[in-house]
C-alpha cells in the first residue's frame, strides 16, 4: 500500500495586506492578494508532479468568515481546473463554522465535484485504504482542544488513519485551542495534518505544520511551502518532502553596524542580487554610527528601495553618535537650522522618549544633515 497527498494550510485567500503600505506608483497590495489566489494552481501543479490524489487544506483557507461570492467561486474554480485532484477544505478559526455558515453552504452548493466541504468531525473514505478524520473548528476561540474527538472516531480494519484539525500545540495559536501533543499516539494516527501556524513546523514525523504556502509575514523568512506526505502502511513513518509553492518571499535581513563602518556598503551587500521585484523586504539596523554615516545609509535605502515589492529600512534601534563638528555642518551661525538640529539630537537621546520618538528625531537629524550637505554640493 502506497498512499501519498499533499498537506498545506491557512491560504487566507482575500487578505488584504492593509498594515502593508502602498506606494502611489504601485499596487504591491493587490499582487499580495492575487498570489494567495495562484497558490491554488501551483498546489495542483506540485499534486500532479507527486502523483498525489489528494489536496488537505487544514484550515483558514479563506481569510474571513465573509469572503465575497465572487471571490470563493473563482477559488473553487481553480480547484476545480485540476479534476484528478481531490481538495479536502477544513474549517479553521477564520472560516469556522459558526461564523461562516452562509461560506460552508456555498461551498457546499456550488464547488466542483473534486471539491469536499469536510464540516462534520465523523470519518471520511479517502479510497486507496486510508480514512480521513476530521475535525472543523466550530468557533474562532473555543478553549478547548479541537482534535479530543480524534480519540474516538473509528476506522476499517487496515486503514491508515489522517487526523486533520486547525490548532496550536503550544501558545502560538491564534485560535486560542491547544493540541495534545501525544495526539497521534493517543488517536492512533498515522499522520496528523495540522494548520494555524503559518511558518513550517515538524512537531513529530507524524504531527506536521506545513505553514502557509504563500507567506505572509516577516518572522519566517523564506517562501511558502506544501508537503508531500507519503504513507506505506499503518504504522509506518511518515515520508514528508517539502515542496516550495510561495512566489513573495518575505526576509527580515539584521543591520549590525560600529561607529565608523560605511553603512550604505554593508546594506548593498545584504541585498539580494536578482529576483527583488518578488522580494519583501525588512531590513533592522543595529548598532551605532556617526551622523555622516547614518545619512548615507538612508539615502542607499531610499535608492534601492524601488527595486522591492516591499523594502523597509528599520532605525529604532539604532544609535548615533553626534560631534560639534556635524552640528557645525548643518550651520555654524547659531540660526534656526543648528537650533532644530540640537533638538532633535535632545531628543534622539532622550531616554525618556518612546523608542520610536527617538529613532523619529534620530531620522529627522539625519534628513537634514543630508538635506544640508547635498545644498552646499
Amino acid at each position: 500500500m502506497t498512499f501519498r497527498f499533499l498537506h498545506s494550510s491557512d491560504l487566507h485567500i482575500g487578505r488584504k495586506f492593509a498594515s502593508i503600505p502602498q506606494p502611489e506608483d504601485g499596487n504591491i497590495r493587490g499582487r499580495l492578494m492575487e498570489a494567495r489566489h495562484a497558490v491554488l494552481r501551483r498546489l495542483a501543479e506540485a499534486a500532479a508532479a507527486r502523483q498525489a490524489r489528494h489536496v488537505l487544506l487544514a484550515g483558514d483557507t479563506f481569510d474571513t468568515a465573509t469572503p465575497s461570492p465572487s471571490l470563493v467561486r473563482q477559488a473553487l474554480a481553480a480547484m476545480g481546473e485540476a479534476p484528478e485532484v481531490t481538495w479536502w477544505l477544513l474549517p479553521g478559526n477564520h472560516d469556522n463554522l459558526r461564523d461562516a455558515e452562509p461560506l460552508w453552504d456555498m461551498i457546499r452548493d456550488t464547488a466542483p465535484a473534486n471539491v469536499r466541504a469536510v464540516t462534520e468531525p465523523a470519518p471520511l473514505d479517502m479510497g486507496g485504504g486510508a480514512t480521513l478524520l476530521p475535525c472543523p473548528v466550530a468557533y474562532r476561540a473555543g478553549g478547548t482542544d479541537p482534535t479530543e474527538a480524534l480519540v474516538r472516531m473509528e476506522s476499517g480494519a487496515g486503514q491508515l488513519r489522517i487526523g486533520f484539525a486547525h490548532g496550536g500545540i503550544t501558545d502560538f495559536t491564534e485560535s486560542g485551542d491547544v493540541i495534545a501533543p501525544d495526539r497521534d499516539r493517543s488517536a492512533r494516527l498515522d499522520y496528523l495534518a495540522l494548520g494555524d501556524w503559518h511558518g513550517r513546523m515538524q512537531v513529530s514525523p507524524r504531527v506536521q505544520y506545513p505553514g502557509s504556502p504563500e507567506q505572509d509575514r516577516f518572522k519566517h523568512g523564506t517562501r511558502g511551502v506544501c508537503l508531500s506526505v507519503t504513507l506505506e502502511d499503518p504504522g509506518s513513518t511518515p515520508q514528508v518532502e517539502e515542496i516550495e509553492t510561495g512566489h513573495f518571499l518575505w526576509a527580515d535581513q539584521p543591520l549590525p553596524l560600529h561607529p565608523g563602518q560605511d553603512g550604505a556598503a554593508a546594506l548593498r551587500t545584504l541585498l539580494p542580487g536578482a529576483g527583488r521585484r518578488d522580494v519583501m523586504l525588512r531590513v533592522t539596523a543595529t548598532g551605532w554610527t556617526g551622523l555622516t554615516e547614518r545619512a548615507a545609509l538612508e539615502d542607499a535605502a531610499r535608492e534601492v528601495a524601488p527595486d522591492f515589492a516591499h523594502f523597509e529600512l528599520r532605525t529604532g534601534d539604532l544609535g548615533t553618535q553626534y560631534d560639534a563638528g556635524d552640528l557645525d555642518r548643518i550651520d555654524r551661525s547659531g540660526g534656526a537650522l543648528r537650533l532644530a538640529a540640537e533638538a532633535l539630537v535632545a531628543e534622539a537621546g532622550d531616554e525618556a522618549m518612546a523608542a520610536e520618538d527617538r529613532a523619529a528625531a534620530a531620522d529627522a537629524l539625519a534628513r537634514l544633515y543630508a538635506y544640508v550637505r547635498e545644498g552646499a554640493e
